[in-house]
């Protein structure tokens, strides 16, 4: 495979619409109920690693899959995860809890660090470390700290 890994490509892109979605009819963007800068840059070191070695293959730091068989089960995987990825957005778009926050974090978490060790990716590997225990955190965080829907009404 070249510098370019076309499948990761293709799963990024897939794994980016329905945030793209999202972000075209939320023009008031995602509201943080949780601030913590250090967990926060962490998380975004991690996830841009993330996107540049799902799809670039840096010489040195990429050593391919182990055989046909892997890399079968590779584009398996990330298929299933990226599809189940893509359902959750579209069953929960207009939900807010638990389980989407934790289904919308550790799905994207586990392609990555699955990606990284099945092409062999120390860079994929090392940046899905640290973005999966960040974004993790943040997003349960941010459900956990969210105002309650009746803490309005009963301030009145």
């Amino acid at each position: 495979m070249d510098i370019i890994n076309v499948f990761g490509l293709c799963f990024m892109a897939l794994i980016l619409i329905p945030n793209i979605l999202f972000a075209i009819r939320r023009k008031d963007g995602f509201l943080n109920y949780w601030y913590n800068k250090l967990v926060e840059r962490i998380e975004q070191i991690g996830r841009f690693g993330c996107f540049a070695f799902m799809i670039l293959n840096i010489p040195g730091t990429w050593f391919g899959w182990w055989s046909d068989e892997a890399f079968a089960v590779y584009l398996i995987v990330d298929t299933i995860l990226v599809v189940l990825y893509c359902a959750v957005w579209a069953v929960c778009f207009r939900k807010n809890g638990m389980f989407r926050a934790l289904a919308l974090s550790i799905l994207p978490s586990v392609l990555f660090l699955f990606s990284g060790i099945m092409s062999r990716s120390v860079l994929l590997i090392l940046s899905a470390l640290l973005f999966a225990p960040s974004h993790i955190v943040l997003s349960c965080q941010n459900v956990l700290h969210q105002p309650h829907p009746d803490a309005q009404n009963s301030a009145e």
